[in-house]
């Protein structure tokens, strides 16, 4: 993929909801965002008045690496992902979010540049939260500003595990991690997003081969099961101890 996949893009026109229902719609979702969830109804109807929605097709670039920090993006609907892209086209996906995930926090707090892509891997439709309209409404409703903190503590400690594995783990114990990091809690577990193995193997910096060697042999072991692409976490317990650094 070019770096320069944005050229050509028409600028964004948003339209602000036109009618009362909109923004509470609008206000109801924010609820179950986690960014959010601790506002009472008028605090997130405050919100929702300042939130602009636009759609994105699958495959368009969001945002790209460098461009100006200026707004949060929640994931309303669809799926998008967080990448760098090499100058040659490879891809190291840094993340896949879906509905009620959102990206653009540090750019809130410092306006720096866009550290990497966020493209569209299915039709998307976000709302967009430009930065002085969101300081305004957090110098309002400080408690906006701690669940900010928690998420970037949460992603920090995230990006900590995904360094690490990289540094101690191999391709199998990398696999074995994202499988259980998109994994519903319990057992047995189904995971949240589907993951072809060529996204895993841009996620654990590996080739889809070798990524498809790895979930064959979980399977074989019993760890999980694959029906019709839908990935079932059997054995947890053998998935995470493969998942640690082997000694």
């Amino acid at each position: 993929m070019s770096m320069n996949a944005t050229a050509g893009f028409p600028p964004l026109r948003f339209a602000p909801p036109s009618m009362s229902v909109s923004l509470d719609r609008i206000a109801e979702f924010l609820s179950t965002v986690p960014l959010f969830r601790e506002l009472d109804r008028i605090a997130l109807r405050s919100f929702a008045e300042i939130t602009r929605e636009h759609k994105w097709g699958k495959g368009t670039v969001i945002v790209s690496e460098g461009d100006p920090g200026d707004a949060l993006y929640v994931v309303r609907s669809g799926e998008v992902k967080v990448a760098l892209v090499a100058e040659d086209g490879r891809e190291v996906i840094l993340g896949v979010l879906g509905v009620g995930e959102h990206f653009g926090e540090l750019s809130l707090i410092d306006g720096r540049p866009r550290s990497a892509h966020v493209i569209a891997t299915s039709t998307a439709s976000l709302l967009v939260l430009r930065r002085a309209d969101f300081r305004r409404q957090v110098e309002a409703q400080p408690q906006v500003a701690w669940a900010l903190l928690m998420e970037l503590s949460r992603r920090l400690r995230q990006a900590d595990g995904t360094i690490g594995s990289l540094v101690l783990l191999d391709v199998p114990g990398r696999v074995a991690r994202v499988l259980l990091e998109h994994a519903t809690p319990g057992q047995p577990a189904t995971l949240v997003k589907p993951l072809t193995h060529q996204l895993m193997g841009q996620m654990v910096g590996a080739s889809r081969e070798t990524v498809s060697r790895a979930m064959s042999d979980f399977q074989e072991h019993g760890w999980i099961k694959v029906v019709r692409r839908r990935v079932t976490i059997v054995d947890r317990v053998a998935l995470e101890a493969r998942a640690r650094p082997q000694i």
